[in-house]
């Protein structure tokens, strides 16, 4: 490791350090963190229970359901189970609060929109939206659960605002189980893609943003792609490595004077990425790792690709980011299309691919900090609250993170030393062992 680097890795480390004073006064600021969400309850009880289960999916819990959190706090667990899985409290009141919050403190005209995916995997049937369908978490098709999930990334933070439950086709169409699961009258079959639609058409206009980006499963049609640049949107979206382009800056076969005029031939995306020499790429600093910067490579070029009725599409954007470790040797490849203007830098193109890469680390922190994965309802309503108040507790991480960085956070006095600039969401595992504030609070029996 050259000598710049070393520096440069202590200097990073020392900022790593969190000091002990971001810590004090934790549950006061936790208690003002949440009175603009409870505000639209109506019910006192309802208000324990919220701070009840927000504090334990902040806690150190192995298991954050409402059975260890109510344990953990001496409560008896029917009143926080009735107050998530059967309580006629409105989760989109919380949500809309939660965008508006991210809007206002991320907001940033740079923004990336993220659409993600994400699969929970379910041994028994009758959970809401339970099927065996695609699960990413363990690379095969299995019995789970599958929410689309809308995240936010700016250069000051990114978090998760907003998830649909997906429903499959066998769900919408049996009234018995719908019934069952409590799943509303009005709720119909929606692809993945539909539903993050619906998320970017009611919070798109509330977070400031000039990319839309997704992995590959939310890249491959093409008529998604079509959509967003109808509704004025700029995307870069991943798509697999066998997805069929036309290279349009290469000069067709020549015409051999009979019949129609030949076409560019089609070809894969990994194909014409091995093909490239090493003077198409240029390398773009990505950001400052243990070991030294880490880069990646990044080429482009204009092309076309295939519909869904293998007729040539529009005119696209292919951007192919390759990864290789310090030795020089390839780690992995990233295939993207884009509307984007064929001008556009490559460091633009490889910062908008880095914020996709953003939500997957938003989701594996509240999978693991928050509890988002730790539920153990199985109706349409329990499912979407223990989801809202999991994303509300993992924005409460956000701006504890937020204020650690801080040098005034406007708590009287600085959250840290000068020495200390920390930044717990990438390289610190943020975890509160959370107890009741010292008043005591008197739930009521359900």
């Amino acid at each position: 490791m050259e000598a710049r680097y070393e520096v440069r890795k202590h200097a990073l480390l020392g900022e790593c350090t969190v000091a002990p004073e971001i810590f004090d006064e934790v549950m006061p600021r936790l208690e003002r963190f949440m009175e603009p969400f409870v505000k639209s309850f109506v019910r006192t009880e309802q208000v324990e229970h919220a701070h009840t289960f927000v504090q334990g999916l902040l806690s150190d819990l192995e298991h954050k359901n409402v059975e260890s959190i109510a344990y953990r706090f001496g409560q008896d667990r029917l009143p926080l189970q009735w107050f998530v899985g059967v309580s006629p409290w409105d989760a989109n009141l919380l949500r809309d609060e939660l965008v508006g919050q991210v809007g206002q403190s991320l907001g940033d005209p740079e923004g990336v929109l993220v659409f993600d995916p994400s699969a929970f995997p379910k041994s028994g049937q009758e959970s809401v939206g339970v099927g065996r369908q695609w699960c990413g978490r363990l690379g095969k098709v299995e019995n789970c659960q599958v929410a689309v999930y809308m995240g936010y990334v700016s250069r000051h933070e990114h978090a998760l605002v907003d998830t649909r439950l997906f429903l499959p086709k066998e769900w919408t169409k049996d009234q018995a189980r719908r019934r069952k699961a409590g799943v509303p009258s009005e709720v119909r079959f929606r692809s993945r893609h539909q539903l993050s639609l619906e998320m970017l058409q009611q919070h798109g206009d509330l977070l400031p943003h000039r990319w839309i980006t997704g992995d590959d499963e939310m890249g491959r049609p093409s008529w998604y792609r079509r959509r967003l640049k109808a509704l004025g949107e700029r995307y870069l979206l991943a798509v697999p490595s066998n997805t069929q382009i036309r290279d349009l800056q290469t000069d067709p076969p020549p015409y051999s004077g009979r019949g129609q005029r030949p076409k560019r031939p089609w070809t894969g995306v990994d194909a014409w990425a091995a093909e490239r020499d090493e003077a198409d790429w240029t390398v773009v600093d990505v950001r400052d790792g243990a070991k030294g910067p880490l880069t990646v490579e990044v080429t482009k070029r204009r092309v076309a690709t295939r519909t869904e009725k293998r007729q040539e599409g529009p005119e696209e954007v292919l951007v192919v980011l390759r990864y290789k470790d310090r030795d020089g040797r390839l780690i992995k490849t990233d295939y993207y299309l884009s509307n984007a203007r064929p001008d556009t830098e490559e460091a633009e193109f490889a910062r908008a691919a880095k914020a996709e890469h953003r939500i997957e680390e938003c989701l594996q922190r509240a999978k693991s900090e928050t509890g988002l994965a730790d539920y153990e309802v199985r109706n349409w309503k329990g499912w979407r609250h223990h989801q809202i108040l999991s994303l509300l507790a993992a924005w409460f991480l956000v701006t504890e993170a937020r204020r650690g960085k801080k040098m005034d956070p406007g708590d009287h006095r600085a959250a840290d030393p000068g020495r200390h600039q920390c930044d717990p969401s990438r390289s610190v595992r943020m975890r509160y062992t959370l107890a009741h504030h010292r008043r005591t609070r008197a739930t009521t029996q359900a």
